[in-house]
């Protein structure tokens, strides 16, 4: 039985993966620093199961934030690709969700990092809301 696969790649098309599956927990976070790298109101990323490089992984480039936070990225188009947590490995990368080809099973179940939020981003009210990251 073949599993089901998503695919997504950046925005010139160089770098493209697969993942077999997600984490259930996906987060908008709203930290200045995802909000600098999507160049968006917020960012939204989510661990992946099953992670295949299907092209372009000699152009990932990453930039390793003052908190140790590692973002990747494109180094062609710029398209930011990934975050990884102080000291993680490669493997543990999370997607940024808009870099999906497709539609995805993923829910957003909260906001985080919100005391940080654009003042012109409104929250969703029917997500909760975490003033720095998820908490239990």
């Amino acid at each position: 039985m073949m599993s089901q696969q998503y695919q997504g790649s950046c925005l010139c098309g160089g770098v493209q993966f697969a993942v077999e599956g997600f984490h259930k927990q996906a987060a908008n976070c709203h930290c200045s620093m995802c909000r600098k790298f999507h160049g968006a109101a917020f960012g939204t990323l989510v661990g992946v199961q099953g992670l295949t490089w299907l092209s372009g992984q000699r152009l990932l480039n990453e930039f390793t934030a003052p908190n140790g936070t590692i973002r990747t990225f494109c180094m062609v188009c710029g398209s930011s690709i990934g975050f990884r947590v102080k000291g993680a490995p490669f493997e543990a990368i999370e997607l940024a969700i808009a870099t999906f080809d497709g539609d995805i099973p993923v829910q957003i179940d909260a906001q985080i990092y919100t005391r940080y939020k654009a003042n012109w981003c409104a929250l969703q009210p029917d997500i909760p809301s975490f003033n720095e990251g998820r908490t239990g």
